[in-house]
């Protein structure tokens, strides 16, 4: 199926008309990519689940004023990501613990979930991911995984593309060394 322009699908959400199906068609374009960003961040795939739908709905109510001066993923991203830190900040203060050992509940559901179907390269991978600082970890996913520019993880996160690689090396070098030492 061939991608719908995102200039298209907000020309369509603007007429009353046609607005479902322009939110159709940008849930098809990105709902999969969503999905696995707030996947990696949070891990269970219940609370991915919830988030994506939350993440959506608060497009859903925005999108008839988003200004186009970012691109629309961009935006998107930037709410799911909102999303997902607001989940993680409330699980962190409802516990009652530091951010490390929501870290280490988020490798215990890793290893039990039933939606986990990785190999053992793959769970040593995200045990790495979780030991990482919340930014670090955020920009790592974002360029790693979804294959982002500088340039829009900048826009996403609202930090400098300095700032942005300086992270992605530290997380590569703490990866690294956590991979070595656990062999």
């Amino acid at each position: 199926m061939q991608q719908i322009d995102d200039a298209v699908i907000l020309q369509k959400f603007a007429d009353e008309r046609t607005r479902d199906q322009a939110f159709s068609l940008l849930i098809n374009k990105y709902q999969q990519k969503i999905y696995w960003h707030v996947r990696r961040l949070v891990i269970n795939h219940d609370d991915a689940d919830d988030l994506v739908q939350d993440a959506f709905i608060k497009v859903w109510k925005n999108l008839a004023t988003f200004r186009n001066d970012s691109q629309l993923y961009t935006w998107i991203y930037r709410i799911a990501t909102n999303e997902c830190l607001t989940f993680l900040n409330k699980k962190k203060k409802q516990n009652n613990i530091p951010l490390d050992e929501v870290a280490y509940d988020l490798v215990d559901s890793l290893k039990e979930g039933s939606y986990f179907n990785g190999n053992q390269a793959e769970l040593k991978l995200q045990q790495a991911l979780l030991t990482l600082p919340e930014k670090q970890r955020l920009v790592f996913n974002m360029k790693y995984f979804d294959d982002l520019k500088y340039e829009e993880i900048s826009q996403i996160l609202g930090t400098s593309i300095g700032g942005l690689k300086a992270s992605f090396h530290h997380a590569v070098k703490k990866i690294e060394n956590f991979l070595l030492s656990i062999d």
